[in-house]
């Protein structure tokens, strides 16, 4: 079968690799549809240091189940439709005992720590597959994993109705977590620096927008919010600066979530943090939050389709990954589809 490997940094292929054999409680899925994510490209870049190498990547990942454990919890059969929960948790550890395997201390994130799935055929934990609706299609199942990033970034900061919330980088989770703000009856601010990506979020309808480069976030988020700043501000981008800049969109006794990854430390002033009475939380990856996302896209109160930029076949999957990481600014989401 086929499968996409990045052999090293700034290596990547399309290469024939042997057909998976599913281990017990595993199914094996026909996959239709991987979305290629922020990561992947990290993982091409070199600079994501999770990754190791050569790696088959691929996390979005949406199939049909060929083989499956006749006894398995959900009870899923051969020709479902299905997505990969990609989160390979441990089970026994403290986080995973209060249900936040998203937090296990052995946590494995396909194609980056294990191989993923942007390959033909794949093999995955039955227990870890969620049944697509009927209506659904294939490219909107692939972009339903960025989506639960989005949306657990949101509920990390418990966004209630009529609060704002200001979204700091207009990448694809960052323009999912604005809709996901505002189908919960919040106010979304989308900061960035690239006036496009500013102008596209406004074609999807979010409320406010302010390119940092051009304007002051502060005094603008202070009269949007008329002078109570952001109940939670969401940081997407991991730049160091932005996450510094977050102690000065919030409220007081507002609520700050990391979901950016930044590559070095952040110097934080703490009085600020005491002064306000902050709320600091994390958010990773997702954990619980697929069914939510599955109804939120089907139902279209988040148009995940507006994001997509295109679908490829997957012989062209690594020379689109090469031109993503050359091109940046022409991109938002790009699916490979094998249907």
């Amino acid at each position: 079968m086929k499968a996409v490997k990045i052999i090293k940094p700034k290596d990547v292929i399309v290469e024939e690799v042997k057909m998976p054999v599913p281990k017990e409680n595993e199914a094996l899925i026909k996959v239709k549809a991987a979305g290629i994510c922020g990561s992947d490209i990290g993982a091409f870049r070199g600079t994501n240091g999770l990754v190791t190498y050569p790696r088959i990547i691929g996390h979005e990942i949406a199939g049909e189940v060929v083989s499956v454990p006749k006894s398995n919890p959900k009870n899923i059969k051969v020709g479902d439709k299905v997505i990969v929960d990609p989160y390979l948790y441990c089970g026994h550890c403290y986080p995973c005992g209060i249900k936040r395997t998203n937090c296990c201390e052995s946590l494995k994130v396909l194609g980056v720590h294990v191989d993923g799935g942007m390959s033909e055929y794949f093999c995955h934990p039955a227990n870890m597959l969620i049944k697509m609706p009927d209506e659904m299609s294939w490219v909107q199942a692939a972009l339903a994993e960025p989506l639960t990033i989005s949306t657990h970034g949101i509920h990390r900061g418990k966004l209630k109705a009529g609060e704002y919330c200001v979204i700091i980088g207009a990448g694809p989770i960052g323009m999912a977590a604005g809709m996901v703000a505002q189908n919960y009856g919040a106010h979304a601010i989308l900061l960035d620096l690239v006036q496009e990506r500013l102008d596209f979020a406004r074609s999807l309808g979010i409320e406010h927008t302010i390119n940092i480069s051009k304007e002051d976030p502060v005094k603008l988020i202070h009269k949007i919010t008329n002078g109570v700043m952001a109940q939670q501000v969401m940081e997407c981008s991991g730049a160091n600066a932005a996450i510094r800049n977050t102690l000065d969109y919030v409220s007081y006794a507002g609520r700050i979530t990391l979901t950016g990854w930044p590559k070095t430390e952040t110097s934080l002033p703490t009085d600020m943090i005491t002064k306000k009475e902050l709320d600091i939380r994390g958010a990773r990856t997702s954990a619980g939050e697929f069914e939510e996302a599955v109804d939120l896209i089907c139902s279209k109160k988040v148009d995940m389709l507006k994001l997509l930029t295109k679908t490829v076949p997957i012989d062209e999957a690594a020379d689109v990954i090469k031109d993503i990481e050359r091109n940046p600014q022409n991109y938002m989401k790009v699916v490979v589809s094998m249907e």
